[in-house]
């Protein structure tokens, strides 16, 4: 078997796919890359007996149809370093060798049985059906991600919630602390659905889709879920298990609303987070009068920090603490000019939304306060 292909796009597939191969495998096979050619197209194929991705690329020439696998870290390495070019792959399926050869050189690696290579979980014939364009997609992904929890104890936690009603798609993500819900408004169904998406495909999905127009398709049952995409196609497991009511945590009606630069609060927040205490990450908002006050202390080290900036507020004087980092990282996700931070007291959770919906959506973003010692 012998073919050409493009230096550069088989380098970027196989970077892509790379992401999905684990650094210790317990079966061999899983640390390959599976190499189909059918119809004059290459398929590649990685995966971590969880996580399936493949894609496809044309190639300048093929003399056969057949299928095998390589190692993914030398190859990675080989290929990356050579610059633009066709590069030939001949594939000695008797001795166990391919041989790449490029402009000023070759190199050989040893190939392994195709049959060895898992095959994809099988989707419901009668799977629910979701079509999303592909950048609201990478979008509502992106902003949720970072709010995803890393708990043994409830693993549901640690994925993002797609829950498809008559209203809306919500995509929802909370570690406990934090919530971010953003409901995609022109997607619903009469038949509502749900499923949770583990972490390491929705990241992977995350660097893909962000490259790519169209929509993508997404089939899940109660176990797997698959999603197609303009080049090729994930398959995951999905975490099994109930997600917890997210609606019934948000708070409704918080009357006293501050509406602030998003920017200059997230610069303001990372001027004094260094200041506060190195394990609560204690933040004290006070707000009144259109000024907010963030401030800062760690006792323990003699370190206390202070910045005001100007703001827009309807409401009550107030103080209530929030944890520096997670503001940070919610405002990080934010690419409006302006928030809205709707507050009730001090020991109910603040809801942060932009001032500017995007279309067809409503994000909201969710912070439980902290107790703070006035």
């Amino acid at each position: 078997m012998k073919f050409t292909v493009s230096s550069t796009a088989l380098g970027n597939r196989l970077a892509t796919l790379g992401r999905v191969i684990n650094s210790k495998n317990a079966l061999p096979i899983l640390g390959d890359f599976l190499f189909e050619i059918i119809d004059g197209r290459l398929h590649l194929t990685a995966s971590d007996s969880e996580v399936m991705m493949r894609t496809s690329l044309e190639l300048n020439d093929c003399d056969s149809e057949g299928r095998f696998c390589v190692g993914n870290h030398d190859l990675l390495e080989a290929v990356k370093g050579i610059s633009e070019q066709p590069i030939t792959i001949e594939v000695d399926q008797q001795a166990n060798i391919a041989k790449i050869a490029y402009q000023n050189g070759m190199f050989s690696l040893p190939v392994e049985s195709a049959d060895e290579f898992p095959q994809p979980q099988q989707v419901d014939f009668n799977a629910t059906v979701i079509n999303i364009p592909t950048d609201m997609l990478a979008e509502n992904i992106n902003r949720s991600i970072f709010a995803t929890a890393q708990d043994e104890l409830r693993p549901v936690m640690n994925g993002i919630y797609f829950d498809l009603t008559p209203e809306c798609l919500a995509v929802v993500a909370s570690d406990g602390h934090k919530l971010v819900r953003n409901k995609i408004l022109n997607i619903s169904s009469e038949q509502p659905a749900s499923f949770i998406l583990p972490k390491k495909p929705a990241a992977l999905l995350k660097g893909v889709l962000g490259k790519q127009g169209g929509d993508v398709v997404i089939r899940f049952d109660d176990r797997n879920a698959e999603v197609t995409f303009e080049d090729g196609v994930l398959i995951c497991r999905l975490i099994e298990g109930r997600y917890p009511n997210y609606n019934s945590v948000i708070p409704q009606g918080n009357p006293n609303q501050l509406t602030v630069d998003r920017q200059g609060l997230l610069s303001a927040l990372r001027r004094v987070q260094p200041f506060s205490n190195e394990s609560s990450n204690l933040i004290r908002f006070h707000v009144e009068n259109g000024m907010l006050q963030l401030d800062a202390e760690d006792y323990d080290f003699s370190k206390t920090a202070t910045e005001r900036m100007s703001c827009d507020y309807n409401g009550m004087p107030m103080s209530i603490g929030f944890k520096g980092s997670s503001f940070i990282e919610i405002l990080s996700n934010f690419d409006c000019p302006e928030v809205v931070v709707q507050l009730a007291d001090p020991s109910r959770a603040g809801l942060v939304l932009p001032s500017e919906q995007p279309a067809n959506q409503d994000v909201l973003m969710l912070m439980m306060p902290m107790l703070i010692n006035d």
